[in-house]
């Protein structure tokens, strides 16, 4: 190969290497897609940088342009967003701009949350809500606080010792009628061991009961285990029971949507959502109709385990009530859950269970006793019967 033709082949080779990057940043910088701007304003960015993402619900969908310091004391610090165009049809009026950080020490990023169906479309240039970051200094304060409590309790443990110790000095002396009659060395000795042996017991339970907490929130945040939580698909199993009822009322529904596990969760032991889109039909009648109250009765399949089956139904039912609550406007205490464990009905419906959202008219009661059973129902989706058995499950 001639020395000119070496010297063509090393220009295009460039000249291609150049534009491939112009068009890896352009296309991260939106530059070839038609955007929009939005604002939103934070008293704290906690760190947050010029051309940092924002995501809209969990994607990619545009970045940080800038970030403008307030003009007086008291004022809020303003971000400018430049998005991509096709997110102009999720962004509503409702919808709330928050500063999230990538695992535990990431990248700061912007997530903005879906709006409401039947909210007005943004505006471009508009400010949106926002939601103030969680400040690491906050949290080290909070910890902060709570060892000083600990402290605390441990100084009055170490003094109710010292008044144990001054009584089994006065015993052991002789002084009182109990002196009188144990005032014995030996004895005083064991019960001495006894009290420090007692006291360094009290010391390491007090600091393992707060390690393990500490461990234990850690963990779930931590990037190399949150994988855990985000394949069980929800963190907290304190908060199963926060908006669960005993039952279904006696009257009918006034309209029933009903979803298969194999649409909306990604296996049969998992309670994390996937295709959520399919609950907006639902979604959409919560945000335009009127209604008494709602549940989202949820049932498992005939295998597995009964008590497992019934954790991951109260599971499923919480985490179908989050996405409805979260991107739809209506009055969330309306909604509520239950997770009914093992079904039986059809051979269908056995095999997998059902995901159900019954809707009741107004002045329906909602059943508050969690120990009273459930009654059979025989309801109506779309024209078509849905036959929904629930079990009554004892405590312990």
């Amino acid at each position: 190969m001639s020395r000119v033709a070496r010297l063509g082949a090393f220009i295009f080779v460039t000249l291609a290497i150049l534009a491939t990057g112009v068009f890896i940043i352009g296309s991260k910088e939106y530059l070839f897609h038609s955007t929009y701007k939005l604002k939103a304003q934070f008293d704290n960015v906690a760190g947050l940088a010029n051309g940092a993402d924002v995501q809209v619900g969990g994607v990619h969908s545009g970045t940080v342009q800038s970030i403008e310091l307030p003009h007086k004391p008291g004022d809020k610090v303003t971000v400018l967003m430049n998005l991509d165009r096709a997110t102009h049809e999720i962004i509503k009026q409702d919808s709330i701009a928050s500063i999230e950080t990538e695992g535990m020490l990431g990248n700061q990023f912007i997530a903005i949350s879906f709006g409401s169906a039947g909210q007005a479309e943004v505006i471009d240039g508009q400010t949106i809500k926002s939601q103030s970051p969680l400040v690491m200094a906050d949290m080290l304060k909070k910890a902060s606080g709570i060892l000083d409590n600990s402290q605390q309790a441990l100084q009055d443990a170490a003094l109710a010792t010292a008044h144990l110790n001054s009584v089994s000095a006065k015993i052991d002396s002789g002084q009182g009628t109990i002196g009188a009659l144990v005032n014995d060395k030996q004895l005083y000795s064991n019960l001495e061991q006894t009290t420090l042996t007692l006291h360094d017991t009290m010391t390491q339970a007090q600091a393992g009961v707060t390690d393990f907490q500490e461990n234990m929130e850690a963990l779930k945040h931590n990037f190399l285990l949150s994988g855990y939580f985000k394949k069980r698909g929800y963190e907290d199993s304190a908060e199963l029971a926060a908006n669960r009822i005993g039952g279904l009322p006696q009257a009918a529904p006034a309209k029933a949507f009903t979803w298969s596990p194999k649409q909306l969760f990604d296996n049969r032991d998992s309670a994390k959502l996937k295709n959520q889109k399919s609950l907006n039909s639902g979604g959409d009648y919560l945000a335009n109709n009127p209604f008494g109250f709602a549940v989202i009765v949820v049932s498992a399949g005939t295998e597995g385990d009964s008590q497992k089956d019934l954790e991951l139904t109260e599971a499923r039912a919480m985490v179908v009530r989050q996405y409805l609550v979260e991107n739809f406007g209506f009055d969330d205490s309306q909604l509520k859950t239950l997770g009914i464990g093992k079904q039986t009905g059809s051979a269908a419906d056995a095999e997998e269970g059902t995901i159900q959202l019954l809707i009741f008219p107004a002045g329906t009661e909602v059943p508050a006793d969690k120990s009273a059973p459930v009654k059979s129902s025989s309801l109506t989706d779309e024209g078509r019967p849905v036959q929904v058995t629930t079990a009554v499950t004892q405590k312990p």
